[in-house]
């Protein structure tokens, strides 16, 4: 069963792990392995520290899906509804599960705390 909660900031090094970890297995044929190589754990943590630093002000969210034992597996990120649509609040600017996770249900969990 996963479990579903707000992010902290003692998540960022977990939910930067999960963002290179699946970006590096879902863009393998889309984008250069070079590129994919050279993703940093740590400039990603750092990218996410200043998301997380600046959510109060814009309305940022952030959610991570744990599995039974704890870890961190995938997560889910978005906002305010930036275009003035009437009818939605908020929109989703990234959701990211591990692989091994993906097409359990994790995702959709993590999109109903939105």
């Amino acid at each position: 069963m996963m479990i579903v909660r707000d992010a902290t900031h003692n998540d960022i090094p977990a939910i930067a792990k999960v963002h290179v970890d699946t970006w590096r297995t879902t863009y393998r044929r889309i984008v250069s392995a070079e590129h994919l190589a050279n993703l940093s754990y740590e400039r990603r943590a750092n990218a996410w520290y200043d998301i997380f630093n600046q959510a109060s002000e814009d309305g940022n969210f952030t959610y991570v899906a744990e599995n039974e034992s704890g870890e961190i597996v995938g997560f889910a990120n978005g906002g305010a509804e930036c275009t003035g649509d009437p009818i939605y609040k908020g929109e989703l600017t990234a959701i990211y599960i591990r692989q091994s996770y993906q097409r359990k249900g994790c995702g959709a969990q993590a999109l109903n705390q939105c």
